[in-house]
């Protein structure tokens, strides 16, 4: 499978975006985010005039601008497993303006599979190796009792998409030791 990539100038940096051949979004990673290009089989080669690059980066001028663009716009393509794409899926329904809990996703999944419980840390591992950043919003997840844990492209970033998106981040904290980028 070939994989090509271009570069889109954020208010957050520079944001790096691949796709595969049929033209799905495959990924997008801000500068020094975790999982950087991990999701790929090869290194991608760095093409500007797919279309699906000029449909991600009117949708992100849209976002940025303030406008809320549904994820469903774009042809996305994540790889991952069963698991994964479960947590993936139901982070695109969480409302802009809106966060959940970790534990808030577990009890979803658990209920879909017919569980009991669901591990809160298994959901952290698939949010953060979510590899469609900002368009997969998984910045809308949050740590029990409003801590702003766990986003691979940094806290600070993480604050800036919530404020964009109009949430009320005097509620939450950071935890302690937490690296930010």
């Amino acid at each position: 499978m070939m994989y090509y990539a271009t570069e889109y100038l954020s208010p957050l940096g520079k944001v790096t975006m691949a796709c595969d051949e049929e033209e799905h979004l495959v990924g997008l990673w801000l500068k020094g985010q975790k999982h950087f290009l991990a999701t790929l089989s090869e290194n991608p080669v760095y093409r500007d005039d797919m279309s699906v690059f000029a449909q991600t980066k009117d949708w992100l001028n849209r976002y940025f601008a303030g406008e809320q663009p549904a994820s469903e716009e774009l042809s996305l393509s994540p790889a991952g497993g069963e698991f994964r794409q479960d947590v993936w899926g139901i982070l695109c329904r969480i409302p802009y303006g809106q966060v959940v809990t970790y534990g808030e996703i577990a009890k979803r999944i658990a209920e879909k599979r017919g569980l009991q419980s669901m591990s809160s840390q298994a959901v952290g591992g698939a949010v953060g190796h979510n590899p469609i950043s900002i368009i997969i919003p998984c910045h809308r997840v949050v740590g029990s009792g409003g801590s702003l844990t766990g986003y691979a492209g940094g806290v600070e970033n993480k604050i800036k998409l919530l404020k964009l998106e109009g949430v009320d981040t005097g509620r939450f904290f950071v935890p302690k030791g937490s690296i930010s980028m």
